[in-house]
Order: C-alpha cells, then structure tokens, then sequence
C-alpha cells in the first residue's frame, strides 16, 4: 500500500490556499523492520515539511514587507539572494528579494534584505541549543555524529563549526555577567539588619584540577590550572561552577552570582571550604561579610595518613631515647587528635617533636646507615609544618562541627571536578585546549550540568 504525506496551507478565514505533496511511502506485507516510519523515513518527512512550511512562512512576511512603513508606497524590486539557514531539520536554502528603500525616509542604505535583517543569526536557536548543550557532555566529533544520526542534517554539521558556535554562545555567558569588584558585598550593614530572617548556611568548596594545554606556536604541551566548585543549600540542592583562572577577568563575580541565584543573603551565613591553595582562598574573599573560611579536613588527615604509611617504613631505632616507628605511629595519631579539636598549638609542637626524632632516625651518628624512609618523614613533616602554620587561623575544632552536623570536608568538590573537568576534558587521553576554548566550554557544560540551558536559551529567544 502506498501512503502519501500532504501539507494543507489555510488562511486565517479557514480557506484552504495550498496542497503540497511532501512525501510518497510504499509499505509491503507487514514484517517487524517496516512497521511504521523507518528512521530515514522520518527525517526525510522532517526535511521535507520543514522546507515546504519555511518556504509559506518566507513569502508571506516578503509580502508583508512590500509597503513602505511611513507612507504606504509599495517598494521597488532590486533582485534576489539566495541565504543559507540551518535548522534542527535540515539545511535551508532561502530565496529572498532584496528592495529599494523609499525615498521619503533617510536611510543608511539604498536597498535592504528583510528575510537576512530578520535571520541575522544563520543557525535556529533549538540547533544551537542542540549542538551545545551535547558539545558540553560529550567531544565536539561525537556531537556532529549523534545529531547527524538523528537529524535530517547528514553533511551539513562538523565538529569545528559546533566549537565556534559554543564558542560564540560562552561569549554571550561572558558578556552579561556584571564587572568585576573588589568588595561584593551589596547595600550596607544597617540594611542587612532589615533583611528576612535567611535560610541556613551556604557550604560553597572549591578545589583544582589541570588540564593539558595546547600551544600553536610550540609542541611542548604544559598544563594550566582550571578551578571547580560546588555550593550546596540547606535543602540539598546545588550548584556547580568553573573557570580558567588564567583567563577569567571576572572569577569573583562569577561565583558571586552563583551563590546570588541560590538566594543568598548578606544576613546569610556561608562556610567556605578550600584546601589552603592562596589563588582559591583569593576567590573566597569578600563575596559575603557573614562569611565562615575552613580549611578543609580531607587534606590534612590525608597527609597525616601518608606519613604513617612512610613511618612503617622505618626500621631503624633508638634505643637510647624510645624513638621507633611505633612511637612516631602513636605521636602521629596523637598529632591528629589534636588538629581535630582545633588545637592548633599544640599540634604545631606536636609536628616539631616529630622532626626532631625524624632527623635522630635519619641521621648517621652512632655509625649506622641513616634511614632513608626518616629523611622522607622528616621532609613530609617539614611541608606539613608550614602548611598548618599558613592556615592555623582556618582551623576549628572539627570535632565539634561534625557532632553538630556541619560541613568539615569538601569530598563533595573532588566529584565536582570530575563531572567538571576530568569527564569532558578527559586527562588521561591526549587531547590539548587552550584557555579561552576550555573556560567558554565550561560556563556552557556548568549550566547544563545545572539544568540552566534550556532556561537561558528561553530567555534569549521567548517564542
């Protein structure tokens, strides 16, 4: 049997102006492989009634703009221009007139194209919508071959101009966020007193992962760093974030509006949580003056953890003054007793004890061999004694955080920086970016990973 597809043009009275055949399928004796619309079937259908549909729509509104818009008088025909438009259903090949401008009104031009004045854009935005929030999850080669699988697009879409038009699209991101401030904080404090009762605290962490760079001008790939976040409400829902610090002119005012579409006040409470590096601490800075900065307990009780592993490995002792592994096993242990209460002083002599009997170890002055695995220590012990004295002042007592139910750790922000980072830029394969290419990606894959595209994209374009 054969079944064929017609589109009916009617005027708004309800007469019908137009039949158009779009499509002709023969079905033979029904078999499980031809049930229905096969999907070359239906992009051709797609292709089709989308071509036929554009063509009514562009010779109506060139018919509606004949007449001059001051005086009534119809406009001279220059000639005709054919415009490419492409779509989620296929490529267009618009034929548009272009008309002489009247001359009772001054124009910059003699002659204009309302078809190109009116699809300034060459590209539909749901296409758009389409190539980047896919270009976002997945390689910009995966995106031409998945959209081209499903759409009635095949030829008409490659991987370089889905990276210009995701491009073009983060400049638009760039391009409405507000200018950069040194302060952030928004009215006065005799207005936050007037503010509502706020919701509990923010808990905002942020932590850094590097990416491979791509240099035109040299073959030797470097790395540069690209920072990751998260910001949880008390209700559980969050908010993730990323930048190029490199490149970012506005890296404070971007997690600012973050934590600003969260509903943040400045009455408002937030904890932030950083791993002690200063270009992050930096960006915690002045975004809200109720702020709360930890350091994170992850990171430390990580080190502590790796100089046990080292401490097992010492074999050498001192019989004179007690120091074995063991007892640098037990001052260890104790070392973190005290960092998890908040006792920053004591655990800083804590730290210096160890050293002291670290270097007994690692040194050969009864005519032994010194340990190798001591110097390690002793050199771990050394780092971690200035990393406690550069964040003693971020440093609670964790213990009473936890039995109270508050953030002490930022484990949160490592799986942040793998949905960010790690899964689309893909580290361990050989792929190489550059600042300005990886940061635009970002602020388009952050408001997918969101579920704030399709919402930015409604805004853009209301119909």
């Amino acid at each position: 049997m054969k079944f064929k597809i017609q589109v009916v043009v009617e005027s708004e009275s309800g007469e019908t102006q137009l039949i158009q055949e779009v499509l002709e399928i023969e079905k033979g004796n029904l078999q499980p492989e031809n049930l229905g619309l096969t999907l070359a079937q239906g992009k051709e259908l797609l292709l089709q009634t989308q071509r036929s549909i554009v063509n009514q729509q562009i010779a109506l509104y060139q018919k509606q703009q004949q007449l001059c818009s001051h005086c009534g008088k119809k406009l001279l025909h220059k000639d005709k221009r054919t415009i490419t438009h492409r779509t989620a259903f296929g490529k267009l090949k618009l034929q548009c007139q272009r008309l002489f401008n009247c001359a009772c009104n001054e124009q910059a031009t003699r002659s204009f194209n309302p078809v190109a004045n009116l699809l300034k854009e060459r590209t539909s935005p749901e296409l758009l919508y389409l190539e980047s929030k896919f270009a976002s999850l997945m390689s910009y080669g995966l995106s031409s071959k998945l959209l081209q699988e499903l759409l009635p697009i095949e030829g008409e879409i490659n991987p370089a101009s889905i990276r210009n038009n995701l491009h073009s699209l983060g400049q638009r991101l760039e391009s409405e966020l507000p200018e950069e401030a040194g302060i952030l904080y928004e009215g006065c404090e005799r207005d936050w007193e007037k503010l509502p009762t706020p919701d509990l605290p923010l808990v905002v962490g942020m932590d850094g992962g590097y990416v491979r760079s791509y240099d035109r001008k040299s073959k030797k790939a470097g790395n540069f760093e690209v920072i990751a976040g998260k910001s949880i409400k008390a209700d559980g829902t969050s908010k993730c974030f990323g930048m190029v610090y490199c490149y970012d002119a506005k890296p404070q005012r971007r997690v600012f509006e973050v934590l600003k579409s969260q509903g943040m006040q400045m009455n408002q409470q937030v904890t932030f949580l950083s791993d002690g590096e200063e270009i992050i601490r930096d960006l915690q800075y002045y975004l809200n003056p109720n702020a709360e900065h930890i350091l994170d307990w992850f990171h430390i009780t990580m080190r502590i953890t790796v100089m046990k592993q080292i401490a097992k490995g010492i074999s050498k002792a001192d019989l004179e003054t007690d120091i074995s592994s063991e007892s640098i096993q037990k001052d260890l242990t104790s070392l973190k007793w005290y960092l998890w209460h908040g006792n920053v002083f004591k655990a800083l002599s804590k730290i210096e004890d160890l050293i002291d009997n670290a270097s007994v170890l690692a040194s050969d002055y009864d005519d032994t061999e010194p340990s190798l695995e001591a110097e390690k220590l002793c050199s771990h012990l050394e780092e971690f004694e200035t990393y406690i004295s550069n964040n003693g002042q971020y440093i609670p007592n964790y213990g009473e955080r936890y039995r109270n139910g508050e953030h002490i750790s930022s484990s949160f922000v490592e799986s942040t920086v793998n949905q960010v980072i790690s899964k689309r830029f893909v580290k361990k394969q050989q792929m190489r970016w550059t600042p300005e290419g990886s940061h635009l990606l970002i602020q388009v894959r952050t408001q997918v990973l969101n579920d704030e595209w399709v919402n930015k994209f409604q805004q853009w374009y209301p119909a």
